[in-house]
């Protein structure tokens, strides 16, 4: 299929597809996070701490159990492994994570066109990576998901600073190939 031209690509794709997608994603990345957070817990010695969490404990009170160098870790691990998730697989013959291949979805340039590894890790910093900085993310985030519900392209802020799209699929089926 010839991506050359907007007219000949999918619809853009709204704020709640997208939002399914990325809940989809979150799942998929949760598994191998818990995976190395269980295996760092252990190598770090604090399993015990880790099975005594309890909901509702406050931050403070999980910062002091594991410390500051299990959380920057966990958080590095976190945001390296999502950066080669979204980039990868954005910038790979697929165009779309796990979440939005399933829905139908792909990234694109402005012009339909795959992406590079470079532009989709631009997009990845552009967005879920500045949506960790705190107390800057959290509104980072809500700029972000308004500007996917309401811009003409459908456009999230971090797809405007990479100049990038999320399409969806023409009626090809959702797990075919886009190229």
């Amino acid at each position: 299929m010839n991506h050359g031209s907007l007219s000949d690509t999918g619809r853009p794709a709204g704020f709640w597809l997208r939002f399914a997608a990325a809940v989809i994603d979150l799942v998929v990345l949760a598994v191998p996070f818990a995976v190395f957070v269980s295996f760092l817990s252990v190598g770090m010695r604090i399993s015990k701490d880790f099975l005594d969490l309890r909901p509702g404990m406050p931050p403070s009170e999980v910062l002091m159990r594991f410390g500051p160098r299990f959380l920057y870790i966990s958080l590095g691990f976190f945001i390296v492994l999502s950066w080669a998730y979204f980039a990868g697989l954005e910038s790979s013959s697929w165009r779309a994570t796990l979440g939005k291949r399933v829905l139908g979805l792909y990234v694109a340039d402005s012009h339909g066109r795959r992406v590079t590894f470079a532009r989709a890790s631009g997009r990845f910093l552009g967005g879920r990576f500045l949506a960790h900085v705190p107390p800057f993310g959290f509104y980072y985030f809500l700029i972000d998901c308004v500007c996917a519900g309401f811009t003409p392209r459908k456009r999230a802020l971090h797809d405007l600073l990479a100049g990038c799209l999320v399409l969806r699929q023409p009626t090809t089926g959702c797990l075919t190939p886009i190229e």
